[in-house]
């Protein structure tokens, strides 16, 4: 899992999401479901890359994840990225190794 510490980061992600799909994990350093959610996504199998906006310390770039894809904010929130739009999310407890799995064999 790589951190996104910027909104120029995001902006790149999200253009190359046309060539390379993603997850993007979105949480907060003091939820228990986000500690939950975070340890089956370190279980995860797949090639995808996974990226991290930890919302306490890169507030801006959570907004512009919300604005650019409108999603409403959740933490925990997964979502997976595919031709500059997320086309699948889960959050909270939902957040499982086999829901994540399956939604990417569907999607992606």
């Amino acid at each position: 899992m790589k951190r996104i510490k910027s909104v120029e980061a995001w902006k790149t992600l999200l253009k190359k999401s046309d060539e390379q799909p993603f997850l993007l994990f979105k949480l907060s350093m003091t939820c228990i479901s986000s500690v939950a959610a975070k340890k089956e996504l370190q279980k995860l199998q797949t090639e995808l890359p996974i990226y991290v906006v930890i919302v306490q310390l890169d507030r801006k770039v959570s907004k512009a994840v919300e604005e650019d894809l409108g999603v409403k904010h959740e933490s925990p929130q997964l979502l997976i990225l595919k031709d500059g739009r997320g086309i699948w999310q889960a959050t909270h407890y939902h957040i499982k190794q086999s829901i994540v799995l399956d939604a990417i064999e569907e999607y992606v």
